[in-house]
This record gives C-alpha cells, structure tokens and sequence, in this order.
C-alpha cells in the first residue's frame, strides 16, 4: 500500500477536486512539494540535532575509554549525524519533485553542497580527535605533529572545495583539477606561506631540530625562551620574562637559531667568563709573594712541581714564575676541587689577547647544574672568588677611571701646585 503512494499525483488530484484549472493544480502543486520538502529537512534536521546526537553523547559518555571522548569535544558525531538530513532531503526530492526537474535540480545541487560541506567538516574533526588522542600518548612527549595534523586539514578542505566547484559547474572533478593548472602560478603565491611552512615543518621534524619543551635562541628576533607550540605557519616561544613571542616556521630554517637542548641533556652547563688583569701588576715571583700564597690550600700541587726554580729563587737564582701563572695553577685546581665544577669536563684558566683594557683570563669550566637560576648562582660564586683572591698575588684588577678616581686626581695635583 505503502509503495504505491504517489504524492504528485495525490496532490494533484486533491487540487483538481476543488475545481482550480490544469495550470493553478501545476504550479501550486509544485509548490506545495516544495514545502514540504523543505518541511521534511527541517523535521529531519531537528531530529538528528536532538535525538541522534544525544544518543551519540549519551554513548560517549558512559563508555570507559577516554579516546572517545576526544572525538566528543571536536563535534565530529554531531557533524557526522548533521549530514542525515541532507540525505534524506536528496532522495525525498528525487521521489517527490521527479515531474518538476528545475526545482529538483536546484534542490539536488543544494542537498548535495550540503552533504559536502558537513563531510569535509566531520573529515576535520576526526583528524583533530586523532590529533587529541595522539597527544594522550607518551611517545608524543616532545613530538609535535601540529603542522602535519594541520596541512591534512588543508587538503582534505580543498577536496572539499574541488568538489563543490564540481557540483555547481556540472563538471568532473578531473575537469576542475585540469583547470587549476592554469593558475598553479596564483595558487603558489597565494600559499605561499603555507608550502614554506610545510616544507620547514617536514624539515624541522625530519633533522630533529627542535620539539615542544626545547630551550631555543634568536638573537635577531629578541626570542630566549622555550618552544610551546608548534603548527604549520608559526611556532610559539614563551620567553623568560614570560612574554610569549610567535616567529615563521620556515624563519627557523632560513636564519639561524640556537638550541640549548643538547646542554640540558647533557646535565651541565659551561662557564664562560673573563677578569681583566692591571698589565702593570703582573711581576716574576718573590720569596716573600711565594711565602704567602703558600699558606693558601691547593697550592701544593703548583709548588711542588715548580719546587727546583723556587728554591733557586730563594739562593737569588733568576726565575721565570710569574705572579700571573700562580694565580692561573690556583684558580685551575680550586675550579677542580668546587663542588659544582664537573672535573670530567674541560677545566682552564688561560690569558687571553691582551688589549687597552688590561689582560682578560678567562675562566672555563662547566657547571653540574644546569637550571637557569641556580647556574647563575653558581657562576657568580666563581668568579666573586676570583675577584676577591687575586690581590693576593700581587695583582690588580683593571678598571676605568671612574668620576671619583679623577675628582682623587685632580686635587692631589691641587696639593703638589700648592706646595
């Protein structure tokens, strides 16, 4: 019974029965096909939002995993279940609207940009909830895959466009691929950004050269901070002082950038650094200077192996030892002994070309802590130490003359003119 209704020709019939002419039963019969049409989608639209995708979040919810959750939060099921209505409006038009082929052809294209539009929009959410899930995993510690989660979105996007432009021209999408040849110029300026962030993002990944949680310098960009987030276009740095700064993908692959990863893992952290020594204060070793820095611990070893010349030096005998090197032997073995020093690594204490602003030593060592705050605590220890033991040895610090040293100057000049 069922199969057998027609609704044009019981539409028409109900119409011609109340004795309108042949050309008011056609058009208003279409029209009345039309809304109903267009009151089925509606009914099907609310039935899916309210009934079909509750049902899909009541399931969610009460299952165990929490995978499916991820999905949950992206829309997928309620994009998924919004493309039911697009079908059943298809084919409801297809039955009801086959003797009125204008309108049942607007409607087809309609219904069918719709299911393409709610597909390409499921398409995205599931590849986003994949995306959620992969970060629940611990391999994704450290391994952002952002960028790539990011261009698949892109092409799935453009499908979708090419198949709506197929739909609307009545063409092939082999015809509209063909087409976009002639504009594969415009295309590449267009995407310019998003072909140069691809390609930085694969080569980024592929040479490990940097991941989320990385410590990461660009001097030219005033970025020193950490790697937070990375996707096709930018990656984010939250600096130190807690700004967060955003550089081009591909900026980290045309200029050059800094990555303190590999002194993280290596569980130290090098001391760089330089005091500037008075020229003037750097003399051949005395008895008197060798008998007071011999009470000094961590002297024997450079006494003892230096015992010959000094005892020459004590019979008055010339002697190549210098003030300088003694201090240099010192701070080497009190870098050695520090508790903070790792003496595995390379440890010296070297001159360095001297220049107007005295002779720079430079201290270099490494730290075996390797966190901001306390390295600096570490490194300031050292060279305090360095600053305050180096007048032991005859040496002086070279400092400019400040405003009070001249202010010294000028009135002892004063004094001698006046005697």
């Amino acid at each position: 019974m069922f199969r057998s209704f027609d609704p044009v020709m019981t539409v028409r019939e109900f119409l011609a029965s109340l004795g309108m002419p042949a050309p008011a039963v056609s058009w208003l019969s279409t029209v009345i096909l039309v809304a109903g049409v267009g009151v089925l989608a509606w009914l099907s639209y609310n039935f899916t939002r309210l009934i079909l995708v509750r049902v899909f979040a009541y399931i969610v919810k009460r299952s165990r995993s929490a995978y499916d959750d991820k999905f949950l939060e992206t829309r997928m099921f309620k994009r998924l279940a919004m493309i039911v209505p697009g079908v059943i409006v298809y084919y409801l038009a297809t039955w009801m609207l086959r003797e009125n082929p204008g309108w049942l052809t607007f409607i087809h294209r309609t219904a069918a940009l719709y299911i393409v539009i709610y597909a390409t929009l499921t398409l995205t959410a599931f590849i986003e909830g994949w995306h959620q899930v992969w970060l629940m995993q611990p391999i994704s510690k450290g391994r952002s895959i952002k960028a790539y989660v990011q261009i698949v979105k892109v092409l799935v996007a453009v499908a979708g466009i090419l198949i709506m432009i197929s739909i609307i021209a009545r063409i092939s999408v082999t015809n509209v691929v063909t087409g976009l040849g002639v504009v594969t110029a415009v295309l590449a300026v267009v995407f310019k950004d998003t072909l140069l962030g691809l390609v930085a993002s694969i080569q980024l990944s592929t040479n490990n050269m940097v991941k989320l949680g990385d410590w990461i310098t660009i001097p030219g960009r005033n970025i020193d901070g950490t790697v937070i987030d990375m996707t096709l276009y930018t990656v984010k740095v939250e600096n130190f002082d807690k700004t967060i700064l955003t550089v081009p993908t591909y900026a980290l692959i045309s200029e050059s950038f800094q990555n303190w990863k590999g002194m993280e893992d290596s569980g130290v952290r090098r001391i760089k650094r330089e005091i500037r020594i008075d020229v003037r204060s750097i003399t051949f070793m005395t008895p008197g200077l060798i008998d007071a820095i011999a009470q000094r611990p961590m002297t024997e070893k450079w006494l003892s192996v230096n015992h010959d010349e000094i005892e020459g030096l004590r019979r008055g005998e010339p002697t190549s030892l210098t003030n300088l090197g003694a201090f240099r032997a010192y701070m080497a073995e009190y870098l050695r002994s520090h508790r903070d020093i790792d003496p595995k690594m390379p440890v010296m204490v070297r001159d360095m070309p001297p220049t107007e602003a005295g002779m720079p030593v430079e201290i270099y060592c490494f730290s075996k802590i390797n966190s901001w705050v306390p390295f600096e605590s570490v490194q300031s220890n050292v060279l305090d130490y360095a600053y305050a033991v180096v007048g032991q040895f005859g040496l002086k610090l070279f400092q400019s003359p400040a405003g009070s040293d001249l202010e010294a100057l000028r009135s002892l000049t004063n004094q001698k003119q006046k005697i």
